[in-house]
This record gives C-alpha cells, structure tokens and sequence, in this order.
C-alpha cells in the first residue's frame, strides 16, 4: 500500500474530516438501503410475479447475509487494510444495487440482496473501525462518533421519506439505483482522502474455522428469528435453527479459545466495558427496532398515513435522535463517565417507550406520537454515540475492524430479534383482544372498529416490552460499563496501539 494511503502512527491526519464525509455518505446509503426497500416491496412484489409466500426472501436473503458474514467482514478489513476493505464494499454495494434496479425476477431479485449484504457485510464494519482509528483525540472523537450517530439516526426516516417519493413519482427500481451516485461518490472520495494509521494490519492467517461456524451460527440465528416471526415460535424447524445456532456459536466460541489467530479474539468481548456495550447497544436495538416497524403500521393502517406522510411523521425521532447525539453525547463525552451517559440516555428512552403503552386508536400525533419520538430520540442519541465509541476503545488496532463488527453484530441480531419479539407479542395481544370483544359488535363498522383496537392494543403491549428491554440496556450500561471519561479512554487505547505497534515492527 502506498504511502499516500497510510499515515505514521501518532501524526494527526490533516484529511480526517473529509475522510468522514465520505464514511458517513457510506452508513447514510447503507442505512437508506434498509428502509427504503421497505417501502419500495409492495410495488416491486407486483412487477416482478413474486409470490406472498416468497416475497419476505428480498428482507430476509440481506439479513441472512449481511448478518452472519460481519465477524468475517471486520476481519477482513484487519488483513486486507481498513480502506482497501472500505472501498471494495462500496463498489460491490452499488453494484448490487444496479442488479437489483434492473432486476427481471425474483431470482435476481434474491440475488441482488443477498450481494448487497456480502458486501455491506464488508463495508460497515471497515468504516466504523476507520472512524475509531483516525480519530483518536478525545474531543474530535467525541465529535466524529456524533456526526456518524446521527447520520446513522437520520437514516432510518429520510430512506422512508425518499423511498416513499421515488416510489410515487418514478418507480421501484429507482430506490436500488438511488445506492449507485452514494457508492461511487464515498468510493472515489476515500481513495484520495483516507489515510489509515501504519501498524494495524493483521497479518495472521484467517482462521477458516471460525468464519465458517460464526457465520452458519449466526445465519442460522438470524433465520430462526425470521422464521418465528413467521412461522411461530414453536414451529420445528424455529426449534431447529436455534438449537443449531446454539452448538454453532458454542463450537465457535471453543475455537476462538484456541486456535492462534482467532476471526473473534476473546479479548474483544471479554473486556467489562466493551462486553457491556454490545450487550446494552444490543438490547436497545431490540427495543427500536421493532417500535418503529409497528409505529409505520400504526400510522399507515391505523391513522391512513401514505407512505412519504409516515416519513415525515418519524421526523420528530430523527430530530431526537440528533440532538441527542450532538448536543448531549458528543458535549458530554469527554467530561461525564460513559456509564453516566448511556445508562440515563436509555433509561429516558425507555420513559418515551413507556408514553407510547397510552397508544389508542383516535391518539393524537402532536400529542402522544410527536413527544414520545422526541424522548425515544433524544435518549437513544445519548445513549449511542458513547456505545459505539467505548465499543471500539481500547482494542489493538489489528483488532479495530473485528470490534467494529461486533457493533455491527449486536444491531443486526438486536433488528432480528426485536422485530421478531416484539411482533410475536403484537399478534398474540391483537389476537387475544379481538376474541374477546368481537362478539360484543354487530355491525360492519363496529366489527372494524374491534379490529382497529385490537391491533393498537397489541402495539401498546408490544410498547411495554420495548420500554423494559431499553430499561434493561440502561441498568446494564450502569453496572458493566466502568470505563471513565473519554479522554482517560483514549489515553488508554493510544497507549495500546503504541505498544502495538512496538511489538509488531
């Protein structure tokens, strides 16, 4: 690699923060992608013959994929180099994309999907761990975590508001081909600006067996829980997945204790703090991500939203969200201990989780949804922005890739098992509710009405589970997590990668 590419350990990169537009343009579109596929199925179910039965495989082959290849993923940007690994990513995402716009079939379709997962598989833990190691200043690292937080915040609603219009006023496949100006803007702008520190490449040999169990252990996860979601949680073939998963990750997590150059060092996760971090970011993206999945049904079955109105209306969240991370996380991280800001920033998540529990069919949007968004938002930035940071401290930098994907890890199985949890308990409340008033209605209308409140009445169940489990990411952040203030952190991780990189050369 050239010398253009690294920079010397301890010198402060002068392109750092154009290095991060283009790492931050990189999560918006993968961010983007998520939602905005959401939106464009229906439409693209029709166009392309895709069957009820198949039509969960364009969600499920990404998940599949970009899931159970992370832990491969962040390995490969130690080996390979951080920016090599970055823009390799890109290309291959937005090639993806432009499979899947130009799609014929399903079969290409499913295709489509699941390379766009392989590669962002690769892509977001290489540009999470390049954030890490290029900013190592306590403050512009408080900063830089803020900037990529609330991009990754903002994300969720502008792909929903985007993928609304792109549907309406041209068609599906432009929310796929949407990905390539991104892909290839981040692409050609991070290999003339990022730099990456010398000295934190890996150069052990990939551990095959470990790939090979991490990822059919998490694959099999991830497809248990889409298969509970579907299927029931007693299903066999549910009971299968899990106990399959199960013995996977035992083996894998055997392995790694052993072999020499493990894909996951043990060390990653063993750590108090960091280990506490995946697990409270992991519990609060359970709880997030299935609310927002059943506020989108909420506002468009129950209130009649359309799809670019449901966009607008997360709005609130995105600002939340923001503020949060920018105005709290990023002002605060350098002079409060990290347990002291995600703890209360979940816990405050929870409070507006726990608004949402009042949810009724007439509720007002200004007067319930708008400030329970603002609560959730602000609490979740807060609680962020320190996670990813303490999550990726102190690691090794040959490690910095592999830490990153752990994040990665925990938000993919918490997207997983939060909407798979959390719709369970919806169902089987609307369920329950509906037997027992339907009886009660007489007519046409009265009948829908029961309905109606049926599914609400799940929702606000759901909303009880989503606020203890964020309640939980809380109290979990306050006993696990003693790392200090981010500068006593810093000061610990520069002095890792010194030593590092002393024994390395």
């Amino acid at each position: 690699m050239s010398e253009t590419t690294l920079k010397p350990p301890g010198v402060t990169d002068a392109n750092r923060w154009r290095a991060l537009v283009f790492i931050a343009l990189a999560q918006l579109m993968v961010i983007l992608d998520v939602t905005i596929v959401n939106i464009a199925l229906p439409s693209a179910q029709q166009d392309l013959g895709i069957s009820d039965g198949n039509r969960q495989w364009v969600i499920t082959a990404y998940a599949l994929a970009f899931g159970g290849l992370l832990l491969f993923g962040g390995r490969i940007s130690d080996l390979w180099g951080r920016k090599r690994a970055f823009v390799v990513g890109l290309i291959g995402f937005g090639a993806a994309s432009a499979l899947g716009g130009a799609a014929t079939n399903e079969a290409m379709m499913f295709s489509s999907r699941a390379l766009q997962g392989v590669f962002g598989a690769i892509l977001a833990p290489a540009a999470l761990s390049l954030v890490s190691v290029m900013f190592t200043d306590a403050k512009e690292r408080a900063r830089a975590f803020g900037i990529y937080g609330a991009i990754s915040g903002a994300g969720g609603a502008v792909g929903l508001i985007l993928g609304g219009v792109l549907t309406e006023s041209l068609n599906w496949r432009w929310t796929f081909y949407v990905n390539i100006p991104f892909a290839a803007i981040a692409a050609v702008g991070a290999w003339f600006v990022v730099r990456e520190p010398e000295g934190g490449r890996n150069r052990n040999p990939l551990d095959i067996p470990g790939v090979l169990l991490s990822a059919t252990g998490l694959v099999a996860l991830v497809y248990g829980f889409t298969r509970a979601e579907s299927d029931g949680w007693t299903d066999p073939l549910t009971l299968g997945l899990f106990a399959a998963s199960a013995v996977l990750l035992l083996a894998f997590a055997v392995t790694e204790s052993r072999v020499k150059a493990p894909l996951l060092p043990l060390r990653v996760v063993t750590e108090r703090s960091r280990g506490g971090a995946y697990l409270s970011l992991g519990l609060a993206n359970i709880a997030i991500y299935g609310v927002s999945l059943f506020l989108t049904y909420y506002l468009q079955v129950v209130k009649g939203f359309s799809p670019v109105e449901t966009g607008f209306a997360f709005l609130p969240l995105v600002v939340g969200v923001m503020t949060g991370t920018t105005q709290i996380g990023v002002r605060l991280m350098t002079r409060v201990p990290t347990r002291l800001l995600m703890g209360p920033g979940f816990l405050i998540a929870a409070v507006g989780l726990f608004l949402l529990t009042r949810i009724e069919v007439d509720s007002s949007y200004a007067a319930l949804l708008l400030p329970a968004e603002l609560i959730i938002g602000i609490g979740l930035g807060t609680g962020f922005v320190p996670g990813n940071s303490v999550a990726t401290q102190g690691v090794e930098p040959r490690d910095a890739g592999v830490a990153s994907a752990m994040v990665n890890t925990s938000q993919q199985l918490g997207g997983a098992i939060g909407t798979a949890l959390l719709n369970t308990i919806a169902a089987s409340a609307m369920t329950s509710y509906i037997q027992d008033h339907i009886t009660t209605a007489t007519t046409k209308s009265q009948q829908q009405l029961v309905q109606l409140q049926g599914m609400v009445h799940g929702y606000a169940n759901a909303a009880w589970v989503a606020a203890g489990i964020v309640a939980a990411a809380g109290a979990i952040a306050l006993a696990l997590i003693n790392a200090g203030r981010a500068s006593t952190d810093t000061s610990t991780g520069e002095a890792l990668e010194t030593q590092t990189q002393v024994i390395m050369h």
